[in-house]
Parts: C-alpha cells; structure tokens; sequence
C-alpha cells in the first residue's frame, strides 16, 4: 500500500471518526455531568413495566397486540401513586420485523407516559428466562409459573452468530438515535443482567459459552450506544457479588461500572443489605439507581426500603406495577413448585390488581406519602 497524502490521511481520519453513526461518539460521562445531570431530576420512583394484558416485551410491542389503551390506564394509576419513571423492556426482534412501526409506538407510549409525567428507562437487551424468542402470537401463560413467557434479547442463536451483530448493532443505534435528545426518555439501561445463566429455569438450554460472549458483546454496545450521541445517560445494572471495591468485582460487573454514566443495580434483599450495597456503591461518586427491588417474601418492600433509598438520593424501581399474564405475583421457586392448586401466602411482585386497587392500601398510602402526593 503507497503512502497517503497527508490530505488523504485526514480524509480517512473523518470517515473513520464518523462512520459508526454518522459522528465520533462521545466518551463516558465524567462525574460532574453524571452529579450534573441527577441534580436536575426529581427523587426518581417507579417500577418496571409491562402491561398485564402482556406476557412479555414482543407481546407488549407487536404491532397486534401493543394496546395504548392499557397503557394509559395504568400509567396513571403510576402517576397516582406519585410515580416519575418507569423501567421498560425493548427486544431487538421488533427492529428487525419493523423498524418504522417499531419507532412510531415507541413514540406512541412516550406520548402516554409524558401525560402522565413520567420518563421511562429503555432496556435493550436482557439475558433472563426464555433464551429463544420468537416473532409473532406469543404462548399463554404457564399456569402458576413466574415469568413464563419472558423472552431473552438477543436470543442464543444470534447471541453465538457474530454474523447477526451488525444487525445488533444497526437495532442499538436505530432506537438510541431515534430518541437521542427526546426530553421524554430518562435513560438507557443498555443489557439486564447480562452475565444471569437462568439456573433455575432455562439452565438446562443456556449456551454453555453464554457468558464469555456477552462479556465480549457488552464493551460493544456500549461503543454502539455512544455512536449515537445520546443527551440521556447509559447504564447497566450489576445484580450480584461484591461491588463494594474495585479489586472484588468480576469481569462483567467492571465492565457495567466503568462504562455506565449513571450507576444502576439490582436487589431483592432485606434493607440492611440494600443499604450496605447503597453505600458500597456510593464510593464510585456517580448517581445511584436501583433498578429492580422488591420482593415481599424475602424482604424488600416498600416500607422499608424506599425510607433508606430517600435518605441516599437513590432512585427506586420496583419489579412490576400490575398483576397479570407475566405472573410475577407468584416467587421465583414456582419454576420448581408452580403454584397452581394453591395460591402464595403474600404476592412476591407487583402493586396493583388488574381493575386499578393496591394490593395493599396500606403500602399505596406508603408510597404517596413518601413521593409527596396527596
């Protein structure tokens, strides 16, 4: 290859520089934007939402089944309990089956969830339950099962075939772009627990590789993100071991901390540990959100843990807002028990029935006192 002239050379310079999304993508947030930028919202409270009438994120999505109706309706039962945010899963299938339409009620919720002021967090991948999604009419629930429908994204078979990672990649860039500085949009929790292996339910299918390819994947989404020059922050969410220092982490859960603008994490525990995991993550001097809490049976709920999550500026976002076809008002051990001659004592997941009352007033009135709404 002959040398380049130097006008060349700068040339190549910018097509490289600008060839990921059409500009050089921003580096992490320093720790002055990321303080910057939290100090500008609200105490943030919310949870993780899918409608009931869905079982998964295809089904809530699908140009068939995506209901604005539902949606609106529960949001404002959110919006009652003071709620600001909620926590929403996308799923790369859509993009590849309809990218348009895809967009167009993406934009359709954030026009319901903006009238009830609240500005969700978009997931874009996620490694729990089901491993091989699929387009189109989603099954039925199985009956006294968690989750029994949650589809994984990207699913194994393009998780293993680095052929289907421009795809990946063209899904990122399309939905982060698209909605890059829409003030409705909070933020982007870029992959749900990547390094999760699903012992309990899908173990037996996982790949068995499964956590080296993600652990390659994520430092690329990440860069995917980037590309887009989002105004909102990304994160993704560490869930297990000791985050308390640098030298305990494991690898993935360092690639999530060092790479996040904002840090987000998950946790299902009694309040003394979700404190201690609090202040743990606190030494990292960025924002705090906790993206996935209670529990009831295992002693995350909401009277006692969003007093500490108050008291530390740190943002609660509980698992689930309405019973329905997810089920995730039955444990996590109805995978090996399902709960079907009988009911769990107390309801492990979610707020509300599906006509609109708390499953607890008493837990209701917690919230909106503690959100201030009267």
């Amino acid at each position: 290859m002959r040398p380049l002239k130097p006008s060349s050379f700068v040339i190549l310079i910018l097509i490289l520089a600008f060839s990921n999304y059409g500009f050089a993508a921003a580096p992490r947030w320093s720790e002055e934007k990321a303080n910057g930028w939290y100090q500008q919202q609200p105490w943030l409270v919310g949870s993780n939402f899918i409608p009931a009438n869905a079982i998964n994120e295809l089904e809530m999505w699908q140009a068939d089944t995506f209901d604005p109706q539902e949606i609106d309706k529960e949001l404002g039962w959110a919006q009652g309990l003071g709620m600001n945010t909620m926590r929403v899963f996308l799923h790369d299938l859509l993009w590849q089956q309809d990218a348009a339409g895809f967009k167009h009620r993406i934009d359709a919720f954030l026009t319901i969830a903006d009238k009830h002021r609240i500005r969700p967090v978009f997931v874009l991948f996620d490694s729990c339950w089901d491993p091989f999604p699929k387009l189109g009419p989603q099954h039925p629930p199985i009956p006294g099962v968690h989750n029994s429908g949650w589809m994984q994204s990207p699913g194994a078979t393009a998780l293993k075939d680095e052929a289907q990672y421009p795809r990946l990649k063209e899904y990122v860039q399309g939905v982060v772009g698209a909605f890059a500085n829409d003030p409705r949009v909070l933020a982007w929790d870029l992959w749900n627990e990547p390094n999760n292996g699903n012992g309990g339910a899908y173990g037996a299918v996982e790949l068995k590789n499964k956590a080296e390819l993600v652990l390659a994947l994520l430092p690329q989404v990440f860069n995917w993100a980037r590309a887009a020059n989002p105004s909102q922050p990304l994160t993704s969410g560490v869930w297990e071991d000791d985050w308390s220092s640098p030298e305990k982490l494991s690898a993935t859960a360092r690639i999530q901390l060092e790479q996040s603008d904002v840090i987000s994490f998950h946790n299902y525990s009694w309040p003394e540990d979700f404190e201690k995991r609090v202040e743990g993550l606190e030494s990292y001097h960025r924002p705090i959100l906790c993206t996935e809490y209670m529990a009831r049976p295992m002693g995350s709920t909401f009277d006692l843990i969003l007093p500490i999550a108050k008291k530390h500026h740190v943002a609660a976002i509980n698992w689930g807002l309405v019973a329905g076809r997810t089920q995730t008002y039955l444990p996590w051990d109805s995978w090996q028990k399902p709960y079907v001659l009988e009911k769990p004592p107390v309801w492990f997941h979610e707020v509300f029935y599906p006509d609109g009352k708390p499953y607890r007033e008493r837990e209701a009135q917690i919230i909106r006192e503690l959100t201030g709404v009267k």
